[in-house]
């Protein structure tokens, strides 16, 4: 898979629901190993995934494109991760924004869930921990579909 790229695929989310309308992910990370890992999770829910390999990617497709899940790395301990925080929440405060951390720190923490981050989560980040977040947050209704 190539960054930036679009990829859909059918399949059911483990917890029981069938693929959601609201199905559509922002993943951005720096990593491109992380990009894959995270990618092909949500694609087997049946997620389309628009996958970024940079911050200032991920606010370019923020500007174009509607979101209902958003996937951030933290970055450093800078937190260049919390631009796309911002821009996701400024648009649509109701999208649920996972931001994944290599470097737990508690003031970026604080910052993230300050900021209206849905939660705040070491990576990798686990199947169950993305399906904790993904049926706690989910929107209603979909405005990307």
């Amino acid at each position: 898979m190539r960054p930036n790229e679009t990829i859909q695929k059918g399949g059911a989310l483990p917890f029981g629901a069938p693929r959601p309308p609201w199905g559509k992910a922002l993943l951005v990370s720096e990593d491109p190993a992380d990009l894959h890992y995270y990618c092909s999770i949500l694609q087997s829910w049946g997620y389309q995934v628009r996958a970024c390999c940079g911050y200032e990617e991920g606010l370019s497709c923020l500007g174009s494109e509607v979101f209902d899940f958003v996937m951030v790395s933290q970055g450093s301990r800078n937190f260049e991760g919390r631009c796309v925080v911002e821009r996701t929440i400024e648009i649509n405060r109701r999208t649920p924004v996972l931001v994944m951390a290599r470097c737990l720190d508690m003031t970026c923490y604080l910052e993230a869930m300050q900021l209206g981050a849905a939660d705040y989560l070491a990576e990798p980040v686990s199947v169950s921990e993305m399906e904790r977040v993904l049926r706690n947050h989910r929107p209603l209704q979909s405005m990307a579909s």
